[in-house]
């Protein structure tokens, strides 16, 4: 019988998956694939947790459904009061979605009703960094910088500006740290300047580079600078933590490392662990506020907002995240899993490894002495990620960090419950896939 899925690609065979079990899936072979990228840095605290899948049962007897136009619930409430009790200081509410591109098209908009109920109603452009990426919607797509994501859809995106991304290892200005003044921050405000402030709504980014900058992290004032540089002209901060909030990178979120308080979050993926579809925005005292002294509405929405499932799923990961400690967790098998995979593939092909907490990135190089990458016809990043998954390893390929198109990467983030046996195991698969790739080559 003919298949009826319309894949993501027509013409590649996918694996039947029947079953999964801590940081383990399997398919209809019978063949066992550790998740070393807890299925895009989404599965925390691993498959099978029998008091997740308990609380949405538990909910879903009482209801499965609340249109949010009329009603709320208490598990929305509950999951309300502990996210804000996690995120940084002065965050005050959170508007519930179904996922990452959901909440980072919230924000733009969110952005764009606060300038216009606080008096600067020409205020609509976001600034973003090239080599990022935000999600698939239009308006997600038009923020986000990932060269091979926006072609096809170039004619419907917005104009919206780009700066060049934090990234030390290949500094698009050509400095070198400790003598370069944080350029690449300041690059902010020369972009606010060149298109009038008057325009510029808000900026977005990252904490750590996701898919498209896998685990590139920026210097420690970068944030400080970008913060002050939004105060000056009156442009609202918003982090993109859909990969790296709850407790990913070894901190509640991301952006806790650098001890900044932005004025919006979004945040989906690990929200739930992929126990439900999730997303959400959270939002800043002063951005509510804004919006609770003028019309009192922000006018967007989706069926699905707060959904009571939804709510109950993340709910019952965040506890179990706290109950388990499983953001320290995160941290300390991080700095082991990412001293582990220096110590075994720091020669040959790769070029950087870099990452917080388990949010890894493996860049790879035809030459390690001139960073020069692999050309993009040999699809390297793809042949490596076919051949771990062949070997039984699940990770996160991607292409496009030196230039938007050429440049090979692979993101490495398992659920925080990995045990060392088992990122011994992950090492290993990479250590061979590594070792094979070079003979290939």
């Amino acid at each position: 019988m003919a298949n009826k899925v319309f894949y993501r690609n027509l013409r590649k065979t996918y694996k039947m998956v029947t079953h999964a079990k801590g940081v383990y899936l399997y398919d209809t072979e019978g063949k066992r694939y550790l998740d070393g990228c807890g299925g895009n840095t989404v599965v925390n605290v691993g498959y099978g947790v029998e008091e997740v899948i308990e609380a949405v049962y538990a909910q879903m007897k009482k209801t499965s459904f609340a249109h949010t136009s009329r009603f709320t619930s208490e598990v929305q409430e509950a999951l309300a009061d502990k996210i804000i009790h996690l995120a940084p200081k002065g965050m005050a509410r959170v508007y519930f979605l179904s996922g990452g591109s959901e909440a980072t098209e919230a924000a733009l908009k969110m952005a764009r009703q606060f300038h216009l109920e606080t008096g600067n109603i020409q205020k609509y452009k976001v600034v973003s960094r090239w080599q990022s990426y935000h999600g698939n919607t239009i308006g997600a797509l038009s923020m986000g910088g990932r060269s091979f994501r926006r072609r096809n859809y170039v004619p419907l995106l917005l104009d919206f500006p780009h700066i060049v991304p934090s990234y030390c290892y290949r500094c698009p200005l050509h400095k070198e740290y400790g003598a370069c003044g944080i350029e690449c921050a300041y690059e902010l405000e020369r972009v606010i300047k060149q298109e009038g402030p008057e325009n510029i709504s808000a900026f977005i980014s990252e904490p750590l580079g996701g898919s498209s900058l896998a685990g590139v992290y920026p210097p420690i004032e970068y944030y400080k600078i970008i913060r002050e540089i939004c105060d000056q002209y009156q442009v609202l901060m918003i982090m993109d933590e859909v990969m790296t909030g709850f407790g990913r990178t070894g901190r509640n979120f991301g952006i806790d490392h650098w001890g900044v308080v932005p004025d919006m979050i979004a945040v989906g993926k690990g929200m739930t662990s992929g126990y439900a579809p999730a997303g959400g925005l959270i939002v800043h005292e002063k951005v509510a506020n804004g919006l609770l002294k003028g019309s009192g509405m922000f006018v967007h929405g989706h069926t699905f907002v707060g959904n009571p499932l939804t709510c109950a799923a993340a709910l019952a990961v965040q506890t179990y995240i706290e109950k388990h400690d499983l953001v320290r967790q995160s941290e300390r098998q991080g700095d082991l899993l990412l001293k582990k995979l220096k110590e075994t593939l720091d020669h040959g092909i790769v070029g950087d490894i870099r990452g917080k907490g388990l949010f890894i990135g493996i860049e790879f190089v035809k030459d390690r002495k001139t960073k020069e990458p692999f050309d993009r016809e040999k699809k390297f990043a793809d042949a490596f990620g076919d051949l771990a998954f062949e070997k039984g390893l699940h990770i996160l390929i991607g292409f496009g960090n030196v230039d938007g198109v050429s440049g090979d990467h692979v993101l490495i983030a398992p659920p925080f419950i990995i045990s060392e046996k088992e990122m011994d195991e992950l090492v290993a698969i990479l250590k061979e896939t590594v070792s094979e790739m070079e003979q290939r080559l």
